[in-house]
């Protein structure tokens, strides 16, 4: 199989259902913005994190892939069929789980931080800061279950206590606003 189709040329492109729309679609862009995120934590992942922090990295770059699959099948086409597509209220406990246990290493906050730190700690406030981009245009949308809007936040809040791990684990001082 070749990697060209030939049929974006003309500037659309295909949902799950087969349905063909524009690539400036609101739909478009929010599966676009996932799959940017997604490359961002592949960044993360290419940083040198700790082994703890690669393997939850590995876990949400696959629960990006369903989520973007999600926002391609508004249908719900694979969704109820396909398990490795769903993402529901357990997913978001499993993030909340782990901010908590990686919250616990770091002193609370008094003030805000400015995005930054060593390289892997960088490139996880970039992650957050483009899947909130995402987040935007899921709520845009209007359609989108109430578990993936959840699950988009709770990831956002996720990858902020990462960042800060991260950069404290490097040694690495937060710089206050």
């Amino acid at each position: 199989m070749k990697i060209y189709t030939r049929t974006g040329d003309a500037g659309t492109t295909s949902l799950v259902d087969g349905t063909r729309i524009a690539k400036s679609d609101l739909r478009v862009d929010a599966f676009g913005e996932v799959d940017e995120a997604s490359a961002a934590l592949g960044i993360a992942r290419a940083s040198g994190l700790a082994p703890d922090l690669d393997d939850m990295l590995l876990q949400i770059q696959r629960d990006l892939f369903a989520l973007g699959s999600q926002l391609a099948d508004p249908a719900d086409r694979i969704a109820g069929r396909v398990e490795k597509t769903a993402l529901g209220d357990h997913d978001v406990a499993r993030l909340e789980g782990w901010i908590d246990t990686l919250e616990s290493e770091l002193t609370p906050l008094s003030r805000f931080i400015l995005p930054g730190g060593e390289r892997a700690g960088a490139v996880l406030h970039l992650a957050r800061t483009i899947l909130r981009r995402a987040e935007r245009r899921m709520v845009a949308l209007g359609v989108v279950e109430p578990a993936l809007l959840a699950y988009a936040n709770r990831l956002s809040d996720l990858l902020f206590v990462m960042a800060r791990v991260a950069n404290a684990r490097a040694g690495v001082p937060e710089v206050e606003w």
